[in-house]
């Protein structure tokens, strides 16, 4: 076997990366290679077009192994996550026979979502009745974390799995701007009460608020450790050992569609808390662990077209799940416009049962480890993200930077970058900027509350989803009594008429415009009496460019300002064309949302 495996790499030489660039070179023909290949990222560093052995050089962790410090393949030696669902509590009894319902569906780590409800240790005993706590990952609400440890006491369950969901550095400022001391005083209590239980870690530090407001991922990793940080000073400056305050945080993070960055992220993130909580020199280890619990990003589902958030949240869930979460929860498909039912939640869990009973993700530690790609992508996010939490530090840790609006400045630059990107289609939010549903029209469930911004005054973050530009638009037009119509005018050079009405179609259906395409007109004169019949109020001119300072003017003749003429493309004669009046465009360099705003104004929308 030996002999053969020499002799087959014998017949396959090795190719250094000299040739390989060589070839590409060649390829370019004279194009920029930096411009076409390379990939300048919305975390602030450059990716390559590709990746190979000799780029794993100086990377340091690529030699350590599940379960061992720094943790970057995970924090134990297998890859079993938690499978999480939320209960939100209005009715004990009715929350009671849900939870019993998810956990016989394969659950087996429960969320109680208990806010504006205040229980009773009577009603909490209701609430948890035919649970095995130990068995079972739980998480509430911080306000009933007294009642918890009661019960915890009183049943000496010294081995459960518990969560709270104490945050005023990140949660709290994020939604009131400033923290109070009495809720840092009282952070430090319940820290010292759950000392004695291993497992019930009482802060969580929310860093989907950043994700969900908009933020790249370096952001929300680098703000996240810092706020773990701003934890680890205020509990050990109160008397708590190092070790006891690491073990009482747990970090939930949002995962976004960027597939292989997510999976770099916690990867990364686990190896930076791993520094940060050894600087505070623990008695143990095992204490620089990470906890991690994501969420499938909020941020970037539609309430248009919502299947397609179903397959967003399975490629979400693939990430985390591949990257080592310790529990996930996949956010239901319609969660956007509707309370999820439970068709919705259903499809939701289904999502990690299958990954873990048919793909068998949960059997395979670190499946990304050695990948030349993605050590790369951890070793740049870390840099990044370590980066940004040296500048956090410098203006005095999270708190601080927080008060001065540094964080809030940071993630709403870059989600001012993302609304952009959006709106020029650089990002793809299929249904919302691309590929639309032509047929659909919005239901009642849909309200203009679910596709406007929750703008809140002072040093505050909001939270919000990427298409919500594009469904207000939308919805407009469809609760404006209208059915606007574009006709696409098909002409002159069959195969750039094709591509281009194709093209025109998904632009203005992304506002809701309904569209007629057509194949192929073998006369300007018999599409300007197609269009006219039609009774559309756009006419878009699809030909090449080469046809165009012929056809446009004479389709403009034609029509008579009986519709607004569009012509599809940027041709070299569009300065000819604006002289004689034709002043419409559109094409892949366009302001989509702006233009279509634009149109919509034009026919009274």
């Amino acid at each position: 076997m030996a002999n053969l495996n020499e002799k087959l790499f014998a017949e396959f030489p090795a190719v250094p990366t000299e040739k390989w660039e060589e070839v590409i070179t060649a390829d370019l023909k004279g194009a920029d290679y930096e411009r076409k290949l390379v990939w300048r990222t919305g975390e602030g560093f450059n990716l390559k077009p590709y990746y190979r052995a000799e780029n794993l050089e100086g990377i340091e962790f690529l030699q350590t192994k599940a379960g061992e410090f720094p943790y970057v393949r995970g924090t134990r030696a297998n890859n079993e996550w938690r499978i999480h669902q939320t209960v939100v509590v209005k009715d004990v009894a009715e929350a009671n026979a849900e939870a019993l319902k998810l956990l016989n569906s394969g659950v087996d780590s429960l969320g109680f979502c208990t806010c504006g409800v205040e229980l009773t240790a009577e009603q909490l005993d209701e609430l948890l009745k035919g649970i095995v706590i130990p068995a079972v990952n739980l998480s509430f609400c911080v306000e009933v974390a007294d009642l918890v440890l009661a019960k915890l006491e009183k049943e000496g369950l010294e081995d459960a799995f518990i969560s709270f969901s104490a945050d005023p550095v990140v949660k709290g400022m994020a939604q009131k701007g400033a923290i109070c001391s009495c809720c840092n005083d009282a952070v430090v209590e319940l820290v010292k009460k759950c000392a004695k239980y291993k497992h019930v870690r009482p802060i969580t530090v929310n860093a989907r608020v950043f994700g969900n407001a908009g933020s790249t991922i370096v952001e929300e990793l680098a703000f996240a450790l810092s706020a773990g940080q701003e934890y680890m000073t205020r509990l050990t400056d109160a008397g708590i050992s190092a070790d006891d305050a690491a073990r009482s945080i747990r970090f939930t993070f949002s995962v976004s569609s960027n597939y292989f960055m997510e999976i770099a992220k916690f990867r990364a993130g686990r190896m930076l808390w791993a520094n940060i909580v050894k600087a505070y020199a623990p008695e143990k280890e095992c204490a620089s662990k990470m906890y991690v619990h994501a969420e499938t990003s909020r941020w970037n589902q539609s309430v248009y077209d919502p299947y397609v958030n179903m397959l967003r949240g399975t490629t979400e869930a693939m990430s985390a799940a591949i990257a080592g979460v310790n529990s996930l929860e996949v956010v239901p498909f319609n969660a956007a416009y509707a309370e999820p039912d439970e068709f919705a939640k259903r499809i939701a869990r289904n999502v990690e049962l299958l990954l873990k009973h048919e793909s068998h993700f949960d059997q395979v530690v670190d499946p990304a480890g050695g990948s030349y790609y993605i050590e790369n992508l951890t070793k740049s996010i870390a840099e990044e993200a370590w980066k940004l939490f040296l500048e956090v530090e410098e203006k005095g840790g999270y708190a601080a930077a927080y008060e001065v609006g540094f964080v809030k400045e940071k993630v709403e630059a870059s989600a001012a970058q993302k609304e952009k990107n959006i709106a020029t289609r650089r990002q793809i939010l299929l249904g919302a900027n691309q590929f639309p549903n032509f047929t659909e029209v919005a239901g009642e469930e849909i309200t203009m509350e679910s596709v406007e911004r929750d703008l809140k005054e002072g040093n505050v973050l909001n939270a919000y989803r990427g298409a919500m530009a594009f469904e207000k638009m939308r919805l407009e037009v469809d609760r404006s009594g209208k059915t606007p119509k574009a006709f696409m005018l098909t002409c002159g050079s069959l195969g750039m008429a094709r591509a281009r009405a194709q093209f025109s179609c998904n632009f203005f259906a992304c506002a809701g415009i309904r569209v007629e395409d057509n194949t192929f007109f073998k006369s300007v004169e018999e599409g300007v009496e197609a269009a006219l019949a039609s009774k559309a109020e756009i006419v878009v001119v699809c030909a090449s460019d080469d046809d165009y300072a012929e056809v446009a003017p004479k389709v403009k003749e034609l029509l008579g300002g009986k519709a607004i003429l569009v012509v599809a493309g940027a041709p070299a004669c569009t300065p000819e064309l604006e002289a004689q009046g034709i002043t419409n465009f559109i094409n892949v360099k366009s302001n989509v949302l702006e233009t279509l705003k634009f149109y919509l104004k034009e026919m009274g929308i």
